[in-house]
């Protein structure tokens, strides 16, 4: 990733200075006019603002430790992975070391960084995103979360729990009806290119609203219904003989909701399992 970083970086007109464990994973970008930093300090030093791209927060510390006093007075943008406290206790490692801190994710694989559509995110110091926009829109499209720290980090980790979910579910769903010797190819057509974006993604844009106020009305159809259906979706997968466990935690989740007072209501209101901390085992 620091490679394609760098690379458009260099394509969009910023002088570039790079700076890696391994010097010789550079040598395709000093080619290309990157200059090859000898230290993280000289690396540091070469420019107001410092983009990071490491595994995650200590590796940034133990990293940045080695330059000294040359982030003083600098902007420092962390692109790593991570969790709201640690992101929270990185403003408070960059402040002690002089240097206004914004934290981000990416939201693309490498090949898709430098694309306009390319989402990146960011949230921490304004006065940082605004005064380096220019540089950070050359690798995406910069998405301004707010001041919180926290919320690159969490965004991406809730994007990256739905993308895990879904593709699980497509999976699963595949699985399921290859018992029967249906290729995925041909129900990617149905699943993917009907089902989702026609019912599912615009069921949920138009009741998001609902999510907000915790309304979940049940004229339509009903937790019970839904059940009825976990239950119907379960059953198949063990006469097909594929894996059940997962429609049978979604079964789960859905009788703990009528459980906890969601008889009745639509099956929007597992929101409110959602929301709760899972008891210690």
């Amino acid at each position: 990733m620091g490679l394609a970083l760098a690379e458009t970086l260099l394509e969009h007109g910023h002088p570039t200075t790079v700076w890696n464990r391994t010097p010789e994973k550079a040598n395709s970008l000093v080619t290309k006019g990157v200059h090859r930093a000898g230290t993280v300090a000289e690396a540091v030093s070469a420019s107001p603002v410092t983009i990071v791209c490491l595994k995650d927060y200590e590796t940034m510390y133990a990293v940045l430790d080695t330059a000294g006093d040359a982030l003083k007075d600098r902007a420092l943008v962390n692109l790593n992975s991570g969790t709201p406290n640690e992101a929270h206790a990185a403003v408070g490692w960059a402040t002690e070391r002089g240097a206004a801190y914004m934290d981000g994710a990416i939201m693309v694989p490498p090949p898709l960084v430098g694309h306009p559509d390319s989402v990146f995110l960011y949230s921490g110091s304004q006065d940082v995103f605004d005064e380096h926009r220019a540089t950070l829109a050359g690798m995406g499209d910069p998405r301004y979360l707010g001041s919180d720290p926290s919320l690159a980090v969490l965004y991406n980790a809730a994007l990256l729990d739905m993308m895990y979910a879904t593709m699980n579910g497509f999976l699963h769903a595949t699985a399921l009806v290859g018992s029967a010797n249906v290729s995925a190819v041909t129900f990617a057509d149905l699943a993917l290119n009907w089902f989702m974006p026609s019912v599912v993604d615009s069921t949920l844009t138009e009741q998001a609203p609902d999510l907000d106020k915790g309304n979940y009305p049940g004229d339509v159809g009903t937790m019970e219904m839904n059940l009825n259906a976990l239950e119907h979706i379960t059953r198949t997968c063990v006469e097909q003989g594929i894996h059940s466990e997962q429609p049978r935690l979604m079964k789960a989740i859905a009788e703990q909701a009528i459980a906890e007072g969601s008889s009745g209501k639509n099956y929007l209101a597992v929101l409110e399992v959602f929301k709760k901390a899972t008891p210690p085992s």
